[in-house]
């Protein structure tokens, strides 16, 4: 190995594909144990690795010089090695205030929760300290050591004004965890999240339902790979590429998703924008008929709406972890709060916007069967898809076109 990142579990990593961004070199992930970890240390054959959980502290005992910020804060997240001399450093310091800048969360004079103990919790708060916090606690389940159980946090510190998380609570594959409810905090401002896969984790996605500022870490990802890649390399560091790498990494994973009425072309923009991009598709529908073994018109049919939206919302369910895709909804699906709120963990929504002249009834589609039924769908639906949608998409022309737009408006 020339560079790479070392950890207990790496099947979440994206810094592979954000370390060919910045530079032409070698970087690959190695998952081991606390014994190949020791092994790898001692044998030193690498020039440089970044480290992630759970051994940010366990390396420091390997070092032959710690830089004084990484001592400060007691974690070490990039290691060097030089002619044989292993050097640390915490890059994370770098990549959390960049975060917290982005996500727009001033921390002068603000109380702090910060969530997790581990070397990240640690870098956080000297980072919120350095900005100025009033006052900063920290959350364990456990608690002692100067942290609070969650069950007090919410008793004692409900007036906290900012959350940060540092766990691994709803990462890729458990996405579904949720770190703590916010509404029990009433003066909340916003949240900070380090997870970055997925993109959106539910902590992000339930505070912005709030009207709260909140981001995920792949901005601290990319932030902190810059600084790592320039102290591996010997150059000087280049914050002015942070937002390209951040950009280039998000638009890869992120998906396009398509919503809109029945028959405002989402299939067919769907597999142009899929053979444009080299992206898998998948259409929701497909996926229903694929489980059921039988045609819409059957299962509604047979179960009627609400059994065919217990299926959908199933079928959505599993596609929560999808990147990188392309997905055509089904013309109801943003119906249920809960499909829109899965959908956007990776995804970024696309209203086609078909005026209703030119939507199409056929006799396939059991809820538009007829031109009185879809026109009566569309102004039922419209604010429904307007509020769900992340950009909106004229579509009376060529699929073709309507291609095109989303794929420029993906690209800003």
């Amino acid at each position: 190995m020339k560079y790479g990142l070392i950890g207990a579990k790496l099947g979440h990593s994206f810094s592979p594909e954000i370390h060919k961004l910045i530079g032409d070199y070698e970087y690959v992930t190695a998952e081991m144990n606390e014994k190949e970890l020791d092994s790898f240390l001692r044998d030193r054959d690498f020039l440089g690795v970044n480290v992630t959980i759970p051994y940010k502290q366990t390396v420091m005992k390997y070092l032959d010089e710690t830089d004084s910020r990484a001592e400060r804060i007691g974690a070490v997240n990039t290691i060097v090695n030089r002619n044989g001399r292993l050097c640390g450093y915490n890059t994370d310091y770098f990549g959390a205030a960049a975060l917290l800048r982005r996500t727009g969360l001033d921390i002068k004079g603000k109380r702090v929760l910060i969530l997790g103990t581990g070397g990240t919790c640690k870098t956080m708060s000297a980072v919120v300290s350095d900005m100025g916090a009033e006052k900063t606690v920290r959350v364990s389940r456990r608690g002692g050591d100067g942290a609070v159980k969650y069950e007090d946090a919410v008793k004692l510190c409900c007036d906290a004004q900012v959350i940060i998380n540092t766990t691994p609570v709803g990462m890729y594959p458990d996405i579904r965890g949720c770190p703590i409810d916010i509404s029990a905090f009433g003066d909340l401002e916003g949240v900070a999240d380090v997870v970055y896969n997925p993109l959106s984790t539910e902590l992000v996605r339930r505070t912005k339902l709030r009207g709260l500022k909140a981001d995920g870490g792949l901005y601290m990802l990319a932030a902190q790979a810059v600084y790592a890649s320039a102290l591996f390399r010997g150059v000087p560091v280049q914050e002015d590429i942070i937002e390209k790498v951040y950009n280039g990494v998000r638009r890869e994973k992120q998906n396009i998703v398509l919503i809109g009425m029945p028959s405002s072309g989402k299939t067919t923009v769907g597999r142009l924008i899929a053979e444009k991009t080299g992206r898998r598709f998948i259409d929701c529908d497909e996926k229903i008929v694929g489980r059921c073994g039988k045609s819409i018109p059957e299962i509604f049919a047979e179960q009627g709406e609400e059994g065919f939206r217990r299926i959908e919302r199933q079928v959505i369910s599993d596609l929560t972890k999808e990147q990188g895709v392309v997905i055509a909804t089904g013309g109801g699906a943003v119906l249920n709060s809960e499909n829109v709120f899965d959908l956007k963990a990776n995804g970024r929504l696309f209203l086609l916007d078909r005026p209703p002249e030119k939507l199409i009834s056929t006799p396939d589609r059991p809820l538009s069967a007829d031109r009185a039924a879809i026109e009566k769908m569309y102004h039922e639906r419209k604010s429904k898809y307007l509020l769900a949608a992340d950009s909106v998409i004229p579509s009376a022309g060529e699929p073709q076109q309507a291609a095109e737009l989303i794929l420029e408006e993906f690209k800003k």
